[in-house]
């Protein structure tokens, strides 16, 4: 009679357990895919009956794949347009979570650090208008440094990405020729350049081609010792990409109560020009309650304990102010 007693006893736990465990589906983008992993492992540690699966697949194929629901949630390193928004079958929230920046990597002989661009200098590099790198504009603003008369190889995505979003983003706030004949979203008809897949695809065509110059995500940038350009702010400063400076893209910014909000070219004298939000995207009203209260009790603790671990992954932690305004917005979800 114990041992059966002891036998039901086993299954009625066992039973519980697999009651309480919950697996959550996301897909997006490729750049937040090391600390997302991160935070999934770390929470696992305090929670282990919530698990994540997560495809790294871009930020086009999270918008695409939260909209037709195929996922709990998506993420997008730009945030979705108002068409997309509308054409959701419910109301999409965007909930930033770390901060990244876009450098501008170069393979220009006898320059191996401290290249100084303005905005002007590198859309107009972009747009075709600069062809060479000692074009009296960059020659003038690197004195001291010499500068090759050398022809210069853009490089640029091929594949639609959030990379791309925010350095077009960029682009079209400092160059009005920029944004009347290009525009920005995740991909552009781009005028002139290479095209790589990837920051991998960009950062090889840079490293294997004297001349150019292309963009690539400063985590991917300091991970794999490609030197970058220091690049004139809203202020005239110089600024070199770092953690701290990309935080400060965000300091004194007005945060749209849906944080679509753009931070680049930011008026603060600090911030490194070209940063973004990286964004989760998640339902206001859950489907299933389970998961909804899973999904929002994890994005509570990645706001706050889970910031701790940006730093070392070269992420930019979320300004405090941000981080208050997440939390009145998470209140906002149904489940």
């Amino acid at each position: 009679m114990k041992k059966i007693l002891a036998l039901i006893a086993t299954v009625a736990i066992a039973s519980v357990a697999w009651a309480d465990a919950v697996l959550i589906n996301g897909a997006g983008a490729t750049f937040p895919y090391p600390i997302y992993s991160k935070w999934f492992d770390e929470y696992a540690k305090i929670n282990p009956g919530v698990t994540f699966n997560y495809q790294s697949i871009g930020s086009g194929g999270g918008i695409k794949q939260i909209t037709a629901k195929t996922v709990d949630f998506g993420a997008s390193d730009g945030p979705m347009t108002q068409d997309q928004l509308t054409a959701a079958p419910g109301r999409i929230y965007h909930i930033p979570t770390v901060m990244g920046a876009d450098v501008l990597s170069y393979n220009l002989p006898g320059v191996t650090t401290g290249l100084k661009l303005t905005g002007d200098i590198i859309a107009d590099i972009y747009l075709g208008k600069i062809t060479k790198w000692s074009d009296p504009r960059i020659v003038a603003e690197n004195s001291g440094v010499n500068i090759p008369d050398q022809g210069i190889v853009v490089v640029h995505r091929s594949d639609g990405s959030g990379t791309t979003y925010i350095f077009v983003d960029y682009l079209s706030s400092v160059s009005p020729q920029w944004k009347g004949k290009v525009g920005k979203g995740t991909s552009v008809n781009w005028p002139v350049g290479l095209g790589g897949k990837g920051n991998e695809g960009v950062a090889g065509l840079v490293k294997q081609t004297p001349g150019a110059i292309g963009y690539v995500e400063l985590a991917y940038a300091k991970q794999n010792d490609l030197p970058y350009a220091f690049v004139k702010n809203s202020s005239g400063n110089y600024i070199e990409p770092t953690i701290d400076s990309t935080s400060k893209a965000a300091e004194g910014v007005s945060i749209a109560s849906d944080f679509r909000v753009s931070i680049v070219n930011s008026s603060n004298p600090q911030a490194y020009p070209i940063a973004s939000f990286t964004w989760l995207l998640i339902y206001k009203q859950m489907d299933d309650h389970v998961k909804g209260e899973a999904i929002v009790n994890f994005i509570k603790w990645a706001i706050t304990d889970g910031q701790k671990y940006c730093e070392s992954l070269d992420y930019a932690p979320l300004p405090a102010n941000v981080v208050e305004l997440i939390q009145e917005k998470l209140k906002q979800v149904k489940y």
